[in-house]
């Protein structure tokens, strides 16, 4: 969770020209934490729970918790972040990405 005030804050950045944010918590997280964080720290994004591990499979399998992906307007993965990205080089491919026609 150390992330999420970074991840939140690129979202504001970047929410007002289209890009958007999904947070997915992992089956093992249980349900009521996750939501009392949502709701406690009021994430402007949504956040699904992934009991049964359909996230994980339909992105190829994810290697352990902070995980990240960037996906183009057609829902494409065109980069994945394993662990906390760098910030400043996470905005260059968003921009790009918001740039490009769908």
């Amino acid at each position: 969770m150390h992330e999420m005030p970074k991840i939140v804050e690129t979202y504001q950045k970047f929410h007002p020209r289209g890009f958007g944010t999904v947070a997915v918590a992992m089956s093992y997280d249980p349900p009521d934490r996750v939501f009392g964080y949502a709701e406690q720290t009021r994430l402007p994004f949504h956040v699904a729970l992934d009991l049964f591990g359909q996230v994980v499979r339909v992105f190829g399998g994810v290697e352990g918790t902070l995980t990240n992906f960037l996906l183009d307007k057609r829902g494409r993965i065109v980069r994945g972040f394993q662990g906390e990205p760098d910030f400043e080089d996470l905005a260059k491919p968003i921009e790009k990405e918001l740039k490009r026609e769908a």
